[in-house]
């Protein structure tokens, strides 16, 4: 008897075992799924375009009158933020409007220049 039982749960064992495996199925790849914004994103990464929303981070630079911070924009206006300070805890938000110059509270100039629409 006890035989018996031990070769009834060796071969439940083995059925639990292989019936996951049996059945897996690899997940199809991510762009043949994909639609809408998240499609235009993984095509975007897959050409090589690390930010195609233009949401990364932009290090200020000098921005003055003259050499304002160059801010790339497929639209006729943007809204930027500015921390001015390096401790500060908040954003200064300002909009743009393409071709003119607008100044920060802290003294910094941003511009806004034309980015071909992807």
């Amino acid at each position: 008897m006890a035989s018996i039982c031990g070769c009834v749960a060796l071969r439940a064992r083995q059925n639990v075992t292989y019936i996951p495996v049996r059945f897996c199925k690899m997940m199809n790849d991510p762009m043949e799924h994909a639609t809408g914004i998240e499609k235009r994103e993984l095509l975007a990464k897959a050409a090589g375009n690390d930010n195609p929303f233009d949401m990364k981070v932009f290090k200020r630079g000098a921005g003055t009158k003259e050499t304002p911070n160059l801010i790339p924009s497929a639209f006729d206006a943007r809204i930027v933020g500015c921390i001015c300070e390096e401790d500060q805890t908040y954003v200064q938000w300002m909009w743009l409007q393409k071709g003119t110059p607008k100044r920060c509270e802290c003294g910094h100039w941003f511009k806004l220049i034309e980015k071909a629409a992807v």
